[in-house]
């Protein structure tokens, strides 16, 4: 399918994310006028003048009237009032999707308040992020190379389904599809888990009596290391709450993985170390030679 044209396109959440979706679209020629919507009017004006955004608004559901793709990229726990507001001002033709780090949950979202246009409702992960967020943060560029998961339902209209990847797809991103509860079990392993350790990491250090010596002292390593803890806390706070249940799960593999690491080293086995690191070695380098990175 050929990359679609929208004439009115609405962005709810006009961060990086967002902003950047709205950046990419119109240098595309995909998106012909932008509306966006959200709670700073600081940010709406830095999007409306480095040409994210056409126009801002307040109200998402008047926004949306007329609209022919509305994207909602606000953190997770912000989605079912969206849904709510909105669904009444959806037209026939009108394609929505999100940009939720959590797949389950959005879909039980949108069953319940999305009603008739739940078949016109494409679930969508953007894997790319980084650690500056706002509009300021923009890059038209953000999604190049980068993968994008579709979660789509047996309700989904594959006309729909087929723009929102065409989208994508002239975005530079790398589309693939799961089923929501297959992405949630996933992206906590692989995002929310990393996450939640490289905060976890941070605020142990920041909460110790010698955390300013330890930081000073600390180079590239834990920089690159901690990178992910730079993100929103009110959008890891909802994912993490959101996925709860595969977090923990996965949480508690990590922390028996870290229980047998510990043995090793409270028993002086420096063979089996040595093979824990070779062994993370070789998959990481197998990993980065044909996969791309998951950041989000």
């Amino acid at each position: 399918m050929n990359a679609p044209h929208f004439g009115r396109v609405v962005v709810v959440g006009v961060g990086l994310i967002g902003a950047s979706f709205a950046l990419a679209g119109k240098r595309a020629g995909l998106f012909e006028r932008v509306i966006g919507v959200g709670r700073s009017r600081a940010n709406l004006e830095q999007a409306q003048a480095m040409g994210a955004i056409d126009a801002a608004a307040g109200d998402a559901g008047a926004a949306c009237a007329d609209a022919d793709l509305v994207f909602l990229a606000t953190p997770v726990g912000q989605l079912g009032a969206l849904m709510r507001a909105i669904a009444p001002r959806l037209g026939a033709r009108t394609i929505v999707t999100d940009a939720g780090s959590t797949k389950a949950d959005v879909v039980a979202l949108a069953r319940e308040h999305l009603g008739a246009h739940l078949a016109r409702f494409v679930p969508a992960h953007p894997i790319a992020g980084g650690d500056r967020s706002g509009a300021a943060a923009a890059d038209p560029e953000l999604y190049r190379a980068r993968r994008v998961v579709l979660t789509p339902l047996e309700a989904t209209d594959p006309a729909a389904l087929a723009a929102v990847r065409a989208t994508w797809e002239a975005l530079g991103a790398q589309v693939s599809l799961l089923s929501p509860e297959r992405h949630d079990r996933v992206y906590a392993a692989v995002s929310h888990l990393p996450h939640l350790l490289m905060f976890a990491l941070v605020d142990a250090f920041a909460r110790r009596d010698d955390g300013s010596d330890l930081f000073a002292h600390a180079g590239r390593g834990l920089s690159d290391t901690t990178r992910i803890a730079g993100g929103s806390p009110e959008m890891w706070r909802d994912i993490s709450l959101a996925n709860r249940a595969a977090l923990l799960a996965e949480l508690d593999a990590y922390t028996a993985a870290l229980a047998r690491a510990r043995a090793m080293l409270a028993q002086g086995d420096g063979a089996a170390l040595e093979a824990l690191y070779a062994n993370a070695r070789r998959a990481r380098l197998a990993w980065m030679g044909g996969a791309a990175g998951v950041e989000g």
